[in-house]
């Protein structure tokens, strides 16, 4: 039973073997980028536009009756993750008898942006590119490292390139796009994948957007320096302040993906209201001891709380944003 058992391996073996000598081994192809700009980078949209060169090098491919097809990367490129792909312009040349395609590209692409720390975020910015016709049987993409660059100049503005890398991997689809040979139950492509990971010079823009909440937060705190006794100015300039902070939130939000996560946004907002309600609470609390008489004790109170809540206000609005 063993010699049997071992005989019949040994057949499957040899029939594998052999099945895999009559395969057509699949073509290698360099492929390398050069990428032109960044722009247009829409987080509420989730989207942004690169534009790119895009070069495949590879060997001449032998003519086969049995299968006509051949490369054509101008239109069987595919990049899954793209919105929008417009191809510029196509150059094709054979250069010491390798074939040099270069295609310059236009994309739209959709991103799912990460803001829990905006305005200071890092963001992943990655493109996938791949051939619509050849699976891994037939192509291989081999990375261009040496080549592949970005402009240094044009490619972001108010943003630094922490890392740019290419590399490849493989795609693999739970599905055989209707193929009729038997056992085609799944696809593997090959895939090239650049990408960059970039890190906004934020300051500028931290004060541009925040810097309402804060002067709203400032006048609700003025509200400190009446007696407290005056009614309008201890409860009128907090409450003003408030619609302000919340008209600031709702701006910066518009300009945002919705989240379910707590963001640095909602945390520094969320710190605004509260230290607003801490003033109106002790301007209630000092106007209750005038009201009773105690203006001495309701001065002290009024001090003592303005100290604390401003001091209170400013260290927590320090430390979200410098662990941010």
């Amino acid at each position: 039973m063993k010699r049997i058992m071992i005989m019949a391996l040994a057949m499957v073996a040899l029939c594998l073997s052999s099945y895999a000598a009559i395969q057509t081994p699949a073509d290698t192809v360099k492929v390398g980028v050069y990428v032109i700009s960044v722009h247009d980078i829409d987080f509420h949209d989730k989207e942004y536009t690169i534009r790119f060169w895009l070069w495949f090098v590879y060997k001449p491919q032998v003519p086969n009756p049995d299968d006509p097809i051949r490369f054509n990367f101008e239109d069987q490129i595919d990049i899954p993750n793209a919105k929008e792909i417009e191809i510029s312009e196509s150059i094709a040349d054979t250069v010491r008898g390798k074939v040099w395609v270069q295609l310059k590209l236009r994309c739209v692409m959709k991103e799912n942006w990460r803001v829990e720390n905006f305005p200071f975020d890092e963001q992943k910015l990655r493109v996938v590119v791949e051939n619509t016709i050849f699976d891994q049987s037939r192509l291989i993409f081999v990375a261009d490292k040496d080549d592949s660059k970005f402009d240094n100049v044009e490619s972001l503005d108010n943003w630094t390139v922490d890392k740019f890398e290419v590399t490849t991997n493989v795609s693999l689809y739970s599905t055989g796009f209707g193929d009729p040979q038997p056992d085609r139950r799944a696809s593997i492509y090959s895939t090239f994948i650049f990408g960059m990971d970039i890190k906004r010079e934020a300051a500028g823009l931290f004060a541009k957007i925040f810097i309402g909440m804060y002067i709203a937060f400032l006048i609700s705190g003025l509200s400190f320096l009446s007696d407290p006794s005056e009614l309008e100015p201890r409860f009128g300039l907090p409450v003003g302040g408030l619609f302000a902070a919340v008209g600031n939130k709702y701006i910066i939000d518009s300009l945002l993906p919705e989240s379910s996560s707590f963001s640095l946004v909602d945390t520094l907002h969320t710190l605004t209201f509260f230290g607003i309600f801490c003033i109106l609470a002790v301007s209630a609390i000092a106007l209750k001891l005038d009201n009773f008489g105690k203006k001495d004790k309701a001065k002290k109170i009024n001090m003592i709380g303005a100290i604390l809540v401003v001091a209170f206000y400013i260290l927590a609005n320090l430390y979200f944003v410098i662990r941010a």
